[in-house]
């Protein structure tokens, strides 16, 4: 069974950002390495009920990547800003869920409270997320809501506008003769980053015991995958073109087929988790 959604007066849904197309957003964002996700699992070792709090789920690709190795999950809760994203993620783990209950959250992560209070999250994940959030308050209400031996998992691959590449480099450049220089950052203007490490807002909470782990990385894209990854990112989303998408989208296609070998554009990337406990928690 699942539960309802739950609204929050106060959630910021800005739809314009990230779910203009979710099937765009499902289809081409790339997943998890399958090394995190058994690192994932493996911190649940022991644990008698698994219980996953994922903020910033988007279509829910933790936690669909996550329940076929560790079965013994017993409840997710699942926390976005967008309705749309929250009602894709729930359609793609029905199939998958089995007897684990499911629970929406539809408001920014720091204002999350659970729907079934008797179910502490073991396992709080932030896949590719966590820059969007109000940090420090994020990791307060993870103290506030966790079980005692709760893991936090911070994890990201940056993405095609900082990986560095021939190809990647070309065309953030291409991006920035259409959109300026700085990167934008969909209705919240330009993105300068998160401002710190991880690890210092980490070590400034109540999870202040950290290991990272890194894993690496190699895709293959297309020039028309890389398109349809790029309608999904805050930095080069069809809106921030206005009448000129057509001919953003045009130039870049035949950039990418330029750069292509084969027809295929190589990425190696570097996935990094970092797992956080209270001092003391179980290793």
């Amino acid at each position: 069974m699942t539960s309802p959604d739950q609204p929050n007066p106060e959630a910021v849904s800005d739809e314009t950002l990230f779910g203009a197309d979710v099937a765009d957003y499902a289809r081409y964002r790339p997943g998890l390495p399958d090394a995190a996700i058994h690192l994932l699992a493996a911190t649940q070792h022991g644990v008698p009920d698994p219980v996953l709090l994922d903020l910033g789920t988007g279509t829910g690709q933790v936690p669909r990547a996550l329940l076929p190795v560790l079965r013994r999950l017993v409840h997710i809760d699942l926390v976005d800003v967008h309705q749309h994203m929250l009602e894709a993620a729930r359609a793609a783990l029905e199939p998958v869920r089995g007897s684990c209950t499911v629970s929406a959250f539809t408001g920014e992560a720091h204002t999350f409270t659970p729907a079934m209070p008797g179910l502490a999250p073991t396992l709080i994940t932030s896949c590719r997320s966590f820059h969007w959030m109000s940090r420090p308050r994020v990791l307060a209400m993870a103290d506030r809501v966790a079980a005692p031996h709760a893991v936090v998992a911070i994890m990201g691959d940056g993405s095609l506008w900082t990986h560095e590449a021939d190809w990647t480099a070309t065309l953030r450049r291409l991006i920035q003769t259409y959109l300026g220089d700085d990167r934008r950052a969909g209705t919240r203007g330009t993105y300068a980053g998160p401002g710190r490490p991880y690890e210092d807002d980490l070590a400034d909470s109540a999870f202040s015991d950290v290991s990272e782990h890194c894993f690496p990385v190699a895709r293959a894209w297309t020039p028309e995958d890389v398109l349809g990854y790029l309608r999904t990112t805050s930095f080069a989303r069809p809106a921030l073109f206005a009448d000129r998408y057509r001919e953003f989208e045009a130039e870049a296609l035949g950039l990418l087929k330029a750069h292509a070998r084969g027809g295929v554009l190589k990425e190696d990337a570097e996935f990094t988790v970092l797992l956080a406990r209270r001092p003391g928690g179980a290793a």
